[in-house]
């Protein structure tokens, strides 16, 4: 079971071997945190993501799957996209929630990654009550099998980094 630390700040500036980035389908970029990594990471991720569109995922990203690319301009060396899901109030989507940690745990022991920054993943403008986000998310990383040893739970605000302690208990 790797390390959880919770961090305050920015995810494109925290060093890391690889960065999650709580992807749309597409791959092509969009708002909050995918938007984010985009732009700080600069042309290279979305040419990437253009490629993999192009030939292994015409269709898009599977919520709960995930996949990598360079990590361009951030000081990562690579980025890992996840598709969270869409909360439901009438279906319970937490396994593929936590399927997107897993996921991309085992994206990053196979590139070899030491250490993981995920975002809350869903929490955003897919509408998972963060509260139950950030339980998901510590449930998922401490059950994964992996060789990552230190994954970063990382931040934007204050009350998020409150909400991710408790959660980590």
């Amino acid at each position: 079971m790797p390390s959880i630390q919770i961090i305050h700040g920015d995810i494109t500036r925290i060093p890391a071997d690889a960065i999650v980035n709580a992807a749309n389908s597409t791959l092509l970029g969009g708002g909050g945190v995918d938007g984010a990594i985009h732009r700080a990471g600069g042309p290279r991720i979305l040419a990437e993501c253009r490629r993999l569109r192009a030939t292994s995922l015409p269709s898009g990203l599977p919520a709960g799957h995930a996949v990598a690319t360079t990590a361009g301009g951030l000081p990562a060396t690579w980025v890992i996209h996840t598709v969270g899901p869409v909360h439901s109030r009438s279906e319970d989507r937490s396994p593929i929630l936590r399927a997107a940690y897993t996921a991309s745990l085992g994206i990053a022991d196979e590139l070899g990654a030491e250490t993981v920054s995920f975002p809350l993943i869903s929490s955003g403008a897919y509408g998972w009550p963060r509260e139950d986000a950030a339980h998901q998310a510590v449930s998922a990383i401490r059950s994964a099998r992996t060789t990552v040893s230190m994954v970063q739970l990382v931040a934007y605000s204050e009350d998020m980094v409150a909400l991710l302690r408790r959660a980590l208990g």
